[in-house]
């Protein structure tokens, strides 16, 4: 036999030793096929964190997302010049705001004393605050149930796998430790993995939720204290700027 036939002979056996290479496709179907029960579990309640996590967003960073800055800055101008009706029409714009509906309810007692307005913009702080951190607790309880779950999933694969070892012969049992491994290990990695991105996603919108809520707290105690000065005779945004 020559040496290059030898040679080609020796690659032929290197390259048929060499395991196959998994591709993408086949480690997610192995996955999610080796997983188990458990592993189902986690993945319904990662979906339902990930539907609260997006809608939250929707809802803070769109739908209740108001400029505070010049939004405030405008209703000054208009309640020390006199035009409180377009204040609350200015208000309007922004339906569904906190904050915009915190200074409408307090505009349209304006006309009524300082008492009625402190009333009125207490009762839509009580109102409309809670609207604002609405189910972001639940991610943290997420985060710990998603956790649980995969360590039953974990305790339950290495169970299932220790009763099965001596009932099968003695060459099956390498791979039916392998397959009952792998099955903790999966669910242990799913459930530590949900709840790492549902507390990362808690921090986050819980940060934001608070400073929209200290915003709008704020925003209500410089309009009670603009609309009693103006009530005391201040009548233009200068004289409001200077007892400020």
């Amino acid at each position: 036999m020559s040496a290059q036939v030898l040679l080609q002979h020796s690659l032929d056996v290197v390259l048929a030793a060499e395991p196959a290479k998994e591709s993408l496709k086949d480690i997610i179907v192995g996955f999610f096929h080796d997983g188990g029960l458990f592993l189902y579990i986690n993945i319904f309640w990662f979906a339902a964190a990930v539907a609260i996590v997006v809608e939250r967003i929707i809802t803070l960073f769109f739908r209740y997302n108001l400029n505070a800055g010049p939004f405030m800055e405008q209703i000054t101008k208009l309640v020390m010049a006199g035009n409180p009706d377009r204040a609350v029409k200015l208000c309007g714009a922004a339906p569904n705001s906190p904050l915009a509906k915190v200074v409408r309810a307090g505009l349209t007692r304006a006309n009524r004393g300082e008492i009625e307005v402190a009333k009125a913009l207490e009762e839509s702080i009580l109102e409309n605050i809670p609207h604002i951190g609405a189910r972001i607790p639940w991610l943290w309880s997420l985060a710990n149930i998603a956790t649980l779950v995969g360590l039953v999933g974990t305790v339950f694969g290495l169970i299932g796998t220790f009763r099965s070892l001596g009932n099968v012969p003695a060459d099956q049992k390498q791979a039916m430790l392998s397959k009952g491994i792998s099955e903790a290990m999966y669910n242990t990695f799913t459930g530590l993995t949900i709840a790492v991105l549902c507390i990362i996603a808690h921090l986050f919108l819980t940060a934001y939720a608070k400073k929209m809520i200290e915003t709008v707290e704020l925003q209500a105690m410089k309009l009670e204290n603009l609309l009693g000065r103006r009530a005391a005779g201040e009548t233009s945004a200068m004289d409001f700027e200077k007892a400020s």
